[in-house]
């Protein structure tokens, strides 16, 4: 259980310092601007790579089942996991998918501009969709394990803090405007203030 902690909170450790924008100022000025177009697709690509172990590390500990959710349950379960995957979809879209694939920038031959801040379609109920929804993926999973639960608490709390420190960078690039729809939209569950 210990390595699974170690595990996602070295990954959310990385993760943030490379998200960092003094991370992403420092590398501009050790490799140059033109570098920065590639930024975005290896900070995706890294993500991605550096969580297999942790994927590994689930499936290789020792592990026993705490609950499978028995039918007709399950199948409200999976019908949730598929509104949330729908969800994280919608709100890729939302924003700009090719941008926050990192395809953009490698297309256009410079790092992604300051976009304008999205308020609309899922935007407008929650201001991170793409957190919410993958939380509600997670939680709803139909057979959970210790393992599971373990790296699934550790993400929920690496996501939710995560969210508040991406709340400032936001706060520094969309000013008053973020300030304002901050106040009106709530930060992952619609209607909750």
């Amino acid at each position: 259980m210990a390595w699974l902690i170690l595990a996602v909170l070295g990954w959310g450790v990385v993760h943030s310092v490379l998200a960092s924008l003094t991370t992403k100022d420092l590398l501009r000025r050790l490799l140059g601007e033109q570098t920065m177009r590639f930024y975005r697709l290896f900070y995706n690509l890294f993500a991605a790579a550096t969580f297999l172990p942790i994927l590994y590390l689930m499936r290789a500990l020792p592990d026993r089942v705490l609950y499978a959710i028995p039918a007709p349950w399950l199948y409200l379960a999976l019908a949730g996991q598929a509104l949330a995957v729908m969800g994280e979809v919608a709100g890729v879209l939302q924003t700009d998918a090719w941008a926050f694939a990192g395809l953009r920038q490698i297309v256009s031959g410079a790092e992604a501009e300051a976009q304008e801040l999205t308020v609309k379609g899922l935007y407008r109920w929650m201001r991170h969709p793409l957190y919410a929804f993958g939380l509600l993926f997670i939680w709803l999973t139909p057979v959970m394990t210790v393992n599971m639960l373990v790296v699934y608490i550790a993400l929920t709390v690496y996501i939710v803090a995560g969210a508040y420190f991406e709340e400032r960078r936001l706060l520094r690039e969309f000013g008053d405007a973020y300030a304002e729809y901050r106040t009106v939209t709530p930060m992952f569950i619609p209607g909750l203030r």
